[in-house]
């Protein structure tokens, strides 16, 4: 455990916080995680390393390690269009796809075109129905009510999409002709022994002690205990932070040429390169300079939950934080955002 001038578990009282799990890398290495408070409010049942919680935005990081993974294996290209090898359902052409199109690089940095209908892309009620992305994407689901469609020139604007990663799943399982849970176990979750790491779009009827429940700010468990998004490749996944730390430490490897995957370097360094029309947005990530040297981050925010991966490349260290909390505020306005501060 670091000395760190702070009360942890104070802090999270303040911010009404049940459970937190944070897990450091110094030196490329995994060198300890730390845990505190409860699995949920009222029930003496500590937190774990191997306690999941809902990873939600994180996701959008895993999703793109998977992309860049097929782009190095020849399954797919980041600059074509991706309607060249969409087969369920294909990106509508207009005024605005006549020159520049819909690529994975756009998607993936959230400057395709595409923006999510107002009110969309909500958590799953346990009454509706198993999703079809293809029906998502022509807008007839309760997640998407209005087909998605390109709304400004690709490349000129940046727009945060839950909708473009929908496209990038779609888009993966045409090429690969299985589900989008089954490619990632096996090309990157497998590989990386990331156990403790799920895509769920419903939560099992078993083994619910594994899982955090999710709580608004004032501490209240939220409605149906667990948030469920499903749609997995932009919020699907529940994860550990240490298993959040190992996928962070395989993008560091591949950065010095030494992942597991097999990414190439150039490819690692293209995720963390300024792409398109903002500086601050990579591929699957975002970030900042300090210095020479490029700062990235993954953040998860949905109901009930809390997330944030900081990483710096240079020194090869990286903080993962998960909580069973949503502070109704930025992470780094609330306990993330403190603890980051103290350390």
């Amino acid at each position: 455990m670091l000395e760190r001038n702070i009360d942890i578990e104070q802090r999270m009282t303040h911010y009404g916080v049940p459970g937190l799990c944070m897990t450091r890398i110094q030196d490329g290495r995994l060198v300890h995680t730390e845990t505190y408070g409860e699995r949920e409010t009222g029930i003496s049942d500590r937190i774990h390393p191997s306690t999941m919680m809902n990873a939600c935005s994180i996701t959008k990081f895993l999703t793109a390690m998977l992309v860049m993974k097929l782009t190095a294996q020849g399954f797919v290209d980041l600059d074509e269009n991706v309607n060249d090898r969409l087969t369920s359902w294909e990106v509508p052409e207009n005024t605005y796809t006549q020159v520049y199109k819909v690529t994975l690089r756009n998607l993936l940095c959230h400057q395709s075109g595409i923006m999510d209908p107002t009110g969309s892309f909500q958590e799953r009620h346990e009454d509706q129905s198993p999703l079809r992305m293809a029906d998502l994407l022509d807008g007839n689901t309760p997640y998407c009510i209005e087909p998605v469609t390109v709304k400004y020139e690709p490349g000129s604007e940046f727009h945060y999409s839950d909708a473009g990663y929908c496209v990038i799943q779609q888009l993966i399982e045409d090429v690969m002709g299985r589900p989008f849970d089954m490619i990632l176990e096996e090309l990157i979750l497998s590989p990386l022994h990331m156990t403790n790491s799920l895509i769920l779009q419903a939560m099992p009827v078993e083994h619910l002690d594994r899982f955090a429940s999710g709580h608004h700010r004032n501490g209240a468990v939220v409605p149906r205990t667990y948030t469920i998004y499903p749609y997995p490749a932009a919020a699907g996944l529940w994860s550990t932070s240490e298993d959040l730390a190992r996928l962070t430490k395989e993008l560091l490897d591949s950065l010095r040429g030494q992942g597991q995957l097999g990414i190439p370097q150039a490819y690692a360094r293209e995720m963390i390169t300024a792409q398109g029309c903002r500086e601050w947005t990579g591929l699957g990530v975002f970030l900042n300079e300090s210095g020479q040297e490029t700062m990235f981050s993954s953040l998860g925010w949905g109901v009930g939950y809390q997330c944030m991966i900081t990483c710096d490349p240079a020194s090869a260290s990286a903080t993962v934080f998960m909580t069973n909390g949503d502070t109704g505020v930025h992470q780094l306005e609330g306990l993330i955002g403190e603890i980051i501060r103290a350390m």
